[in-house]
């Protein structure tokens, strides 16, 4: 039997067949169905070469994705801890593969020192262990076998909540870093933060997460000083690995990361190549003061209430002083941009703003892959209905960041006003992936969900959004978006008093923001039935909002009841004048976003 069976769309088979063949010439004994015997039932033959692989490699696809075959081979590869994948066009694996990291192989010409192909034979090697395969596909010392980590949310320790995003980013920042080791396996952000807050037996996280060590550590910033702690425990026995304590200026804040990453590296006995050294030390900035700023920035992007501009012009603001201390931030001008995008487009009669394209050019003319900067070109694009130069925008987004939460999020923002919903899918199980505390990305999901009919998807994301949102209003009592997706969650899981609570709540305290209530609109009608209410609540955004919510309400399918009543035809047509839309807008489906 042969040791990796490759599984693959057929309109993928010429990729399929040069990753088979590579493998072969590293030793392994690769099985393809170009194998098939012509005298047995080529089903019991796959299962047959499945079950015996020690090894499945799964080439994932935009065809693969929607193949219930290929999904059904990799289900059993991930029940049976075999399961290595790859990507060949940018396709993410989606659920739930997409908790399993993914090899890029998109641009791969059968160089075997590639990077992704580095990672797809050490995962393959690591699998199928010793002999002429494993010494084969272990072209470089660091592959023979497979190293892996947790880093495990940082503790704040300053005594400050507030100082939170400052630990929180020093966490991100590790995994970012020890994520470019080709020769180490990264647990993502969102599985380690799982932890975050928790008592937890570090013995019990590396078998859960079938990790061979853990990093574990506190941030300490008070003033112009931090204090950073770390130490590296060997999961199986307990040990330490390593551990060391910082206690510095704030300045030396990127000296600090600098040495933790190297000092794991060089602790777990990997090599660290000259160009991942270089890709660690590449920060945007060695300004501790604007790091920190945008640190804060980001994190007022994450967790504040869209829809509310304020939340726009903090990050604006953020940033801007962030720039004026380090103009060459890279980072900070494309966060910025996102924001002034963000309340252009998206707030009620603002299209006169800035729109972010001069940030953007700024950032990428400082750093041309940076990924975040493509997207308010995209917006731009995508409010003039110009499709095909803002899906160019987003190809180019994705292959720069395919693991940006940012890029992820606003590219299913886009597609779904494009009707595309399986891609919004995609794109936002990712997103929801990789900042899993993100509601309003699970609240976008379930409502993709439910747009085509997957139930069980829309009450998963309820569920979930329902537990966020109460830790968000925690802090953020009068968080109108946590509200309405609140609301909307207890409505799809048949909750409907609660609902209404949190609807009327959501009214008292944000009654100007209208992207809440156009949020609040379409469950009070799908779930609620209750026609009179949404159209009470989409009143004021009729007579208030911007053209980009106006396109979302005249393409809006789930407010086709109210649609019967002239007078939300004659309101609507109104605000579509008031606005220079045509009353004839494409429709698309739910947006709530």
């Amino acid at each position: 039997m042969s040791d990796v069976f490759v599984s693959y769309a057929r309109s993928s088979e010429p990729q399929a067949r040069q990753i088979a063949e590579t493998l072969r010439s590293q030793g392994f004994t690769v099985w393809c169905d170009d194998e098939l015997p012509v005298h047995r039932a080529y089903s019991e033959v796959i299962e047959e070469r499945l079950k015996a692989a020690k090894a499945v490699v799964v080439i994932w696809s935009a065809a693969a994705a929607n193949s219930q075959w290929v999904r059904a081979e990799a289900d059993a590869a991930r029940l049976a801890a075999t399961l290595v994948q790859v990507s060949v066009d940018g396709t993410l694996p989606p659920m739930p593969f997409n908790q399993i990291q993914c090899a890029d192989l998109r641009e791969w010409s059968g160089d075997i020192n590639a990077m992704g192909w580095r990672k797809l034979a050490g995962s393959v090697a690591a699998l199928v262990g010793g002999g002429e395969a494993s010494a084969g596909a272990a072209q470089r010392p660091m592959h023979s076998r497979k190293v892996s980590i947790c880093v495990l949310p940082f503790a704040n320790m300053s005594g400050d909540p507030e100082q939170e995003y400052f630990s929180d980013g020093i966490t991100e920042d590790i995994i970012t870093d020890l994520s470019k080791v080709s020769a180490l396996s990264v647990v993502a952000r969102n599985t380690a933060f799982m932890f975050k807050g928790r008592a937890i037996d570090v013995a019990a996280v590396a078998r859960q997460l079938n990790v061979s060590h853990v990093l574990e550590g506190s941030v300490r910033k008070c003033g112009t000083r931090v204090r950073i702690t770390g130490q590296l425990i060997e999961g199986s026995s307990g040990d330490h690995a390593w551990a060391e304590r910082y206690d510095r200026d704030l300045t030396d804040i990127f000296a600090i990361q600098d040495e933790i990453s190297e000092a794991i590296v060089t602790a777990l006995k990997l090599k660290l190549l000259p160009e991942e050294k270089k890709a660690i030390e590449q920060r945007g900035t060695t300004n501790a003061e604007a790091y920190n700023l945008c640190l804060m920035a980001r994190q007022y992007w994450i967790t504040g209430d869209f829809g509310d501009p304020r939340r726009e012009e903090r990050v604006i603001r953020l940033c801007s002083r962030a720039i004026e201390i380090d103009p060459g931030y890279p980072q900070a001008w494309a966060l910025m941009a996102l924001a002034q995008s963000n309340l252009c487009y998206a707030y009620s009669s603002n299209e006169h703003l800035d729109d972010g394209a001069a940030a953007a050019e700024r950032a990428l003319s400082l750093d041309p892959t940076i990924a975040e900067a493509r997207l308010p070109r995209a917006w731009h694009y995508c409010v003039r209905g110009q499709d095909e130069e803002a899906n160019a925008e987003l190809a180019i987004a994705l292959r720069a960041g395919p693991d940006s939460w940012e890029v992820n999020k606003e590219a299913a923002r886009i597609v779904y006003r494009q009707n595309k919903i399986p891609e919004a899918i995609r794109l936002l199980e990712k997103a929801t992936e990789l900042m899993e505390s993100d509601f309003s990305g699970w609240g976008m999901l379930a409502a993709s969900y439910l747009a085509v009919g997957n139930v069980p998807g829309v009450q998963h994301c309820a569920k979930k959004v329902s537990e966020q949102v109460e830790e968000v209003l925690a802090r953020d009592p009068d968080n109108g978006s946590a509200l309405a997706f609140g609301s909307f969650s207890f409505a799809a899981l048949g909750q409907r008093d609660r609902s209404r609570e949190w609807l009327e709540r959501a009214l008292l305290l944000d009654p100007h923001n209208l992207y809440m209530r156009f949020n609040l609109a379409w469950p009070l009608i799908v779930f609620l039935k209750d026609n009179k209410a949404a159209m009470e609540i989409l009143e004021p955004v009729l007579a208030k909002a911007g053209a980009n919510l106006i396109r979302l309400v005249a393409a809006e399918r789930k407010l086709d009841p109210l649609r019967e009543d002239p007078r939300f035809e004659q309101m609507l047509a109104w605000a579509m004048e008031r606005v220079g839309l045509q009353p004839s807008v494409p429709a698309t489906p739910a947006a709530s976003a």
